[in-house]
């Protein structure tokens, strides 16, 4: 199989790029069942040349998170849909109330960026919340090229920055 070369445009080499990110990564852990990550990269290349975005689910501990499973939600930027997203607050409101009693929760937001690495914005820094996790799907000519996570190590508020985050599928 061929690697797929990821474009690096240089807003992601600007500063403002570089320091939504910390030097060093979560000592955190978040474990996908096999059929949430499939699902979520599929969304990914679907959805191509357009971010996605959604919504992970599952439980949160001491030592990490665990995924059971992924909602997509509708991207409601039109304006910059190729390189934006917003969650429809009613598609959030719609997972959130299907989950009520069944001991999961939201645990995250995922998104794809399209012909760039799957590496946070400072757009992703300001709409991020402390405790969720944000994986970031990389699709490069329509193939998932790479799949990044990431969790902030503060409140935003208190100059919270994103560290990376090991994955497991």
């Amino acid at each position: 199989m061929k690697d797929i070369v990821v474009p690096v445009p240089e807003r992601f080499l600007s500063d403002a790029y570089l320091n939504v990110l910390e030097s060093s990564p979560s000592q955190l852990l978040c474990d996908f069942d096999d059929e949430a990550m499939v699902q979520m990269k599929a969304m990914a290349v679907t959805g191509y040349p357009d971010e996605i975005c959604g919504l992970l689910v599952g439980t949160s501990s001491a030592l990490g998170w665990h995924v059971q499973s992924v909602h997509q939600v509708t991207n409601i930027n039109e304006e910059r849909a190729a390189d934006r997203f917003q969650l429809d607050p009613a598609g959030y409101q719609a997972v959130d109330k299907s989950l009520r009693g069944s001991g999961q929760e939201i645990i995250g937001v995922f998104h794809s960026h399209p012909d760039c690495p799957a590496q946070p914005s400072p757009t992703d820094l300001q709409s991020a919340w402390e405790g969720f996790i944000y994986p970031i799907i990389s699709v490069c000519q329509g193939q998932v090229a790479e799949v990044n996570g990431w969790v902030l190590s503060n409140d935003v508020a208190e100059g919270g920055r994103f560290q990376a985050l090991r994955l497991q599928p």
